[in-house]
């Protein structure tokens, strides 16, 4: 153990993407940062399905190499088989998560006041007075140091999220890459009320590969089974197999004294699709701001990191948030026949032109209205949720939490 307790301004816990772009963010400052990153190599294990919209390019300066194929056309599939095909102008990237993850790494890791610990597991912290400041006494698996704030990028299982008293809802995806012959440009997506939590997809890689997976609450390795059962997919000519841990629900509360959560960890993430990386990087550039701001006014209280970062992602992300968890927990109750209805009412009334010019993969709030303006839809949820009373119930808690 080496005891000798350096200092840092930011000590940032998880060496993905959220805490790289937050590291790259604030490199542009005179804070001295450490990010540490229990893994040997940033990007490892992979665990994503890859698929994000454009905004991306928007967000961040994305390099042509790491964007490995677009689809043009999202194919759902109900449990009867039943399909609808959706187009528009998103056209989504399929992307090398691990090159992504490495990005902003690359960028920042020789830059003088920055430095990574890799390989080494964050333990614990806690408040120790410094003069006349409250600071972080942050213990790792193989050192102690001090830092004026933390920030928890952990994932779904955050190690300083469970210290602050926040515990995530999760669920559980399995993933394989294996040759096929499905559609180059169609990213295909399998809805059942036996993975009512998201659903299975298969999404193009290029060159014939293809990322086949499911997420659902339990059992999933025997759920997984029976998808690629069912799709005559050869499990053991897999090139790569993979597993993951999605967070699910609406954001958690996400300021405290000195520390604040970011990304997984904060349940920044859309429960319709299990998809983050936008969201996260979105509440990454408040995070910053709202860092240098507390170092600019001696001010790391909860208080001031909830006014300065908390607020503005609850009114911006946080909304969209919980749009997706409403929309989820609809589905999730949805049966066999009320998924075909669904879709038989998409396909006979025009709906996918509203989808196609209005859909969006992050931010729905205004495709959600557009279609409750729509007769058929309206009528077609009131029936169920007169149908389903419980779903009414908890909408209403969603909505007023």
């Amino acid at each position: 153990m080496d005891l000798k307790l350096n200092f840092y301004d930011v000590c940032i816990v998880g060496g993905s993407i959220a805490g790289n772009y937050l590291c790259h963010l604030l490199s542009k400052t005179n804070l001295k940062i450490v990010v540490i990153e229990e893994h040997e190599k940033v990007g490892l294990p992979f665990q994503c399905a890859g698929i994000v919209s454009q905004k991306l390019s928007k967000l961040i300066d994305l390099p042509e190499e790491i964007i490995l194929t677009r689809v043009s056309t999202a194919k759902l599939v109900t449990p009867s088989g039943k399909t609808i095909k959706l187009s528009g102008n998103e056209k989504p990237f399929i992307i090398d998560r691990i090159a992504l993850d490495r990005l902003f790494y690359e960028k920042t890791r020789n830059r003088e006041r920055i430095q990574y610990f890799l390989g080494e597991k964050f333990k614990s912290f806690q408040y120790i007075k410094d003069e006349s400041n409250k600071i972080l006494l942050v213990e790792t698996s193989k050192r102690k140091l001090k830092a004026r704030i933390l920030i928890g990028c952990d994932g779904p299982f955050s190690s300083v999220g469970k210290i602050v008293g926040i515990k995530n809802n999760v669920i559980f995806a399995s993933q394989i890459q294996v040759k096929g012959n499905f559609n180059q440009n169609e990213a295909r997506l399998y809805f059942d009320p036996k993975w009512k939590e998201l659903f299975g997809w298969i999404v193009p890689e290029g060159n014939g590969v293809f990322r086949i997976g499911l997420a659902a609450s339990k059992n999933v390795a025997r759920k997984f089974s029976l998808f690629t059962k069912n799709l005559k997919i050869d499990i053991s000519k897999k090139i790569d197999k993979q597993g993951g841990i999605i967070p699910y629900g609406m954001m958690n509360k996400i300021a405290f004294n000195n520390v604040l959560l970011l990304g997984d960890s904060a349940c920044q993430v859309k429960a319709t699709t299990g998809g983050g990386i936008i969201m996260l990087l979105t509440s990454a550039k408040y995070a910053s701001k709202c860092i240098i701001k507390c170092f600019k006014n001696n001010n790391f209280s909860k208080k001031f990191i909830k006014r300065n970062y908390e607020n503005p992602c609850v009114s911006t992300v946080g909304k969209q948030i919980k749009i997706h968890y409403i929309i989820r927990s609809l589905l999730e109750n949805f049966s066999v026949k009320d998924f075909d209805k669904f879709f038989q009412i998409i396909e006979e009334n025009r709906v996918k032109d509203l989808i196609s010019l209005f859909g969006d993969m992050d931010f729905p709030k205004d495709l959600i209205l557009k279609l409750l303006l729509n007769p058929t839809i309206f009528i077609f949820l009131i029936k169920f949720m007169f149908t389903h009373p419980n779903i009414f119930i908890r909408l209403l808690k969603i909505l007023t939490n």
